[in-house]
């Protein structure tokens, strides 16, 4: 199975309580490439880049409930163009 990329968009209580740093912790447990930054609207983007199998794990992990003091209330996922990254970013 090939490489594949995975937009995440998740929104609740998810600013402020670590979730970048906890979700860039488990993608490169799952050696996943791309990023996750705060978005304007509260909520927070992670494109996930490798195999099918650990992008998986790691939308099992966010939908359920993610890093510790989060409070997910919604999930929305679209596939993305595979595009490589430097390992697993957390931008501003």
């Amino acid at each position: 199975m090939g490489k594949v990329c995975t937009a995440v968009y998740v929104y609740g209580v998810v600013q402020g309580v670590g979730f970048r740093y906890s979700t860039q912790h488990q993608a490169k447990q799952l050696e996943l490439s791309g990023y996750t930054r705060n978005q304007d609207d509260g909520g927070v983007e992670v494109v996930a880049c490798g195999d099918q199998a650990q992008v998986d794990k790691l939308l099992a992990w966010l939908k359920q409930g993610g890093p510790r003091g989060a409070h997910i209330e919604r999930i929305l996922t679209e596939p993305k163009s595979v595009a490589d990254f430097d390992g697993f970013q957390i931008r501003h």
